[in-house]
């Protein structure tokens, strides 16, 4: 069964704690603290897989979490770094967070791409060590690791796709223009998976084409193969829209031209400024009157027509040759880019939850949302700053801070960062 989207978790690792401890040594009196750091979790990686061609196992496993971090040693020995989880998926596989819908990565190249970030390992209690506080009894723990829910959805990755009503002879026009082997015959939805092909013109003229499974009215709302497949038509550079001009299922090809059309802008409108070919197949079983009006109706609309007969390859080659000159004009395979993290609304500040501590003087504030926001926040930025100032206060922490007792010049710290209280 193809099966081109799929929902998981991910976890990335939490960073090791770091340790509380004191060099112990004979004849080395006070020898101060010597925790060490804990070690970075592991991230989430994505990485293409061309033996891959669907999403079907995470229909099986759609929890994957990585590693976490070592924790800090005494002698001030860092804890080891978590080794990274390689998730594999076939290439052009798009993710995104369900929660807000932003792209959080396109795998359509080779090099493994971040998803989920591991937390950094917390300090260890050397860290802690001023000439006022000379025996600090506390450590940091390990921030946690990024964790989303997330859709993987597969785009194929192709320059043509074939569209049209099933049983218009895509499959066969694939089969003989490329070394794809679709399955072949005469009844509706044969194809119920999209075929990709590589199309070889003369020596270094290339490009891949796709079979996308026939659409039908209403693909656009779902309706037959509907969204399972419109999907893959997004990636395309360009289109050739297949029809049977002989009407041979007692369709007119007309309707069938317009409704496959209607179906491509209802999923989404800027497919309708992708470029389209339309080729009239089964010229053979068609009069040279249905393939004339067919011709002239079709330019009127703007679009180039091809009468060919596919099953024995008759007057293919000046449709691939057009097709190829299309896309030596157009632009690249689209790649989407992966979205900032949008910032928290203040209203909803105030139902994170988080904890206030002191230890040994220290103001200790924890809380897995805010070390979210504290990785998206630049404190070298003036404006990023008082975005995070603004956050403390709208989520009640300053208030919580004044109620345990904080006063002027006291140490606030909040996983990675310390500073000064200041009214």
């Amino acid at each position: 069964m193809f099966v081109d989207y799929a929902k998981i978790s991910i976890k990335a690792g939490d960073g090791g704690d770091g340790a509380v401890s004191f060099h112990r040594e004979k004849y080395v009196a006070a020898g101060g603290p010597d925790g060490g750091d804990g070690g970075k979790g592991g991230d989430i990686c994505f990485q293409a897989d061309d033996n891959l061609s669907t999403l079907a196992d995470f229909r099986y496993k759609r929890k994957y979490s990585a590693p976490r971090g070592e924790n800090g040693k005494s002698g001030r020995r860092f804890g080891k770094s978590a080794e990274n989880l390689i998730i594999k998926v076939p290439r052009g596989t798009v993710i995104k967070e369900i929660e807000s819908g932003r792209i959080l990565a396109d795998i359509s190249g080779d090099e493994p791409v971040t998803v989920a970030l591991g937390g950094k390992g917390g300090w260890g209690n050397a860290h802690f060590s001023t000439p006022t506080r000379q025996i600090p009894r506390f450590a940091k723990p390990g921030m946690p690791g990024e964790e989303f829910e997330v859709s993987l959805e597969l785009k194929l990755l192709a320059d043509v796709g074939l569209v049209g009503f099933p049983n218009v002879g895509k499959s066969t026009l694939i089969s003989v223009v490329s070394e794809a082997k679709p399955v072949i015959a005469n009844y509706h939805f044969t194809t119920i998976t999209p075929v990709l092909g590589v199309v070889r013109l003369d020596e270094g003229s290339s490009f891949v084409m796709a079979d996308i499974p026939g659409l039908i009215e209403n693909a656009g709302e779902g309706v037959g193969l509907g969204h399972q497949f419109l999907r893959h038509v997004e990636r395309c550079r360009m289109l050739i829209h297949v029809v049977d001009v002989s009407g041979s299922e007692g369709r007119d090809p007309k309707e069938d031209f317009e409704i496959i059309n209607r179906e491509l802008e209802r999923f989404n409108p800027e497919l309708t400024k992708i470029p389209m070919l339309v080729a009239g197949n089964k010229c053979d079983l068609a009069t040279d009157e249905q393939i004339a009006e067919f011709k002239t109706y079709v330019e009127e609309k703007g679009y180039e027509f091809f009468p060919i007969m596919a099953a024995i390859r008759y007057d293919v080659d000046p449709l691939l040759n057009k097709t190829r000159e299309l896309l030596s004009k157009l632009p690249p395979i689209v790649r989407y880019e992966a979205e900032a993290a949008p910032k928290i609304e203040t209203d909803k500040l105030r139902d994170k939850k988080f904890t206030v501590k002191v230890v040994d003087g220290v103001y200790i504030v924890e809380g897995k949302w805010i070390a979210n926001i504290m990785r998206s926040v630049n404190f070298n930025d003036y404006e990023s700053l008082q975005y995070f100032q603004r956050v403390l206060v709208d989520s009640g922490i300053i208030k919580e801070l004044k109620k345990a007792g904080v006063q002027e010049g006291d140490t606030v710290s909040i996983y990675d960062l310390d500073f000064d209280y200041v009214e």
